[in-house]
């Protein structure tokens, strides 16, 4: 019976885990959705990081490593060689255009953005490689800690005008529908391959460092923007189904039937892990004031004051 329970804990725990690791605004969020109920409705999954099998590789990686191989290309001089590729439904031609006229400090501003993409995507060396790793620029904790820098970082102090430009850099856009400012550093800092509008972001990089600085769409980084999120709808109904689930039903709300069905019976366990599913969902489709006001990325009081000043 004991080894029962410890089994029992084991497999929640591990779904739990699911449930702790989900993104709403990453490309497959809406697959990861769907991985935890299915694991809630069996009671176990295997499923998570570092569970997927040597050589699968999902077709948005060729998007990233395009991007790396394009902008890589334009570093070395020869955009030319990578015109032809395709990143997501825009040429390499097209986003490479963006940058303008070559200068020494675009070309360093671009490495920075190679480096960050593939310090993500571990292309084409692994994660631990020297080459892959990058030092953010403005940000100064990890990934769930939002911290800004206060002085330009050791790796960067051979090029400390470039990194002072570039954090200095302000793209126009929009946070919520209303007007925002954005550093050129911290977008590139922002930039996540996995995030759902990553091409779109890139072409706003880009496009701030050839100086278009007033942007015609938001960019999107995590709680930023987080509004024009394109499977917002399901997962509201999804939240809705997993409330109706727990026995807490809404009014007039829409369920997918099809999703209680896979949960089953509600068994406890389930509803623990139910409600912890809803809470991680609405509180990434509407966080509350202060979670939205660290997610504008407004950057560091010092960097807002020396703009201002």
């Amino acid at each position: 019976m004991e080894d029962r329970i410890a089994l029992i804990a084991t497999d929640a725990s591990e779904i739990r885990g699911l449930i702790s690791t989900l993104e709403l605004c990453h490309h497959k969020a809406d697959r990861w959705v769907t991985n935890i109920i299915e694991a809630i409705g069996v009671g176990k999954t295997g499923k998570g990081l570092g569970t997927r099998l040597p050589g699968q590789k999902h077709p948005t990686e060729s998007v990233w490593q395009n991007a790396c191989v394009a902008l890589s290309a334009w570093a070395e001089g020869c955009p030319v060689t990578a015109a032809q590729l395709r990143i997501g439904s825009v040429s390499a031609s097209e986003l490479l255009s963006c940058l303008g006229e070559r200068s020494p400090l675009k070309e360093w501003q671009v490495h920075r953005v190679i480096e960050k993409i593939r310090s993500v995507i571990h292309w084409p060396q692994p994660c631990d490689g020297p080459t892959a790793q990058y030092e953010w620029l403005l940000l100064g904790g990890d990934e769930y800690e939002l911290r800004y820098r206060t002085r330009c970082a050791e790796c960067y102090r051979d090029h400390e005008d470039f990194w002072g430009r570039t954090i200095r850099t302000t793209i126009h856009d929009t946070v919520n529908g209303e007007g925002a400012e954005l550093s050129l550093g911290l977008a590139i800092d922002m930039l996540w391959p996995c995030h759902w509008r990553f091409v779109e972001n890139l072409r706003i990089v880009l496009g701030a460092i050839g100086g278009r600085l007033h942007s015609d769409q938001p960019f999107a980084a995590c709680g930023r923007n987080i509004s024009p999120l394109p499977i917002r709808r399901r997962m509201e109904v999804v939240s809705n189904t997993v409330k109706v689930f727990c026995g807490s039903p809404g009014p007039d709300q829409e369920v997918d039937e099809s999703v209680l069905a896979v949960l089953g019976k509600p068994i406890e366990v389930k509803r623990w892990l139910a409600v912890s599913l809803d809470k991680t969902i609405r509180l990434q489709l509407d966080p509350p004031a202060e979670v939205r006001a660290i997610s504008a990325l407004a950057g560091p009081d010092w960097l807002r004051q020396q703009a201002s000043g």
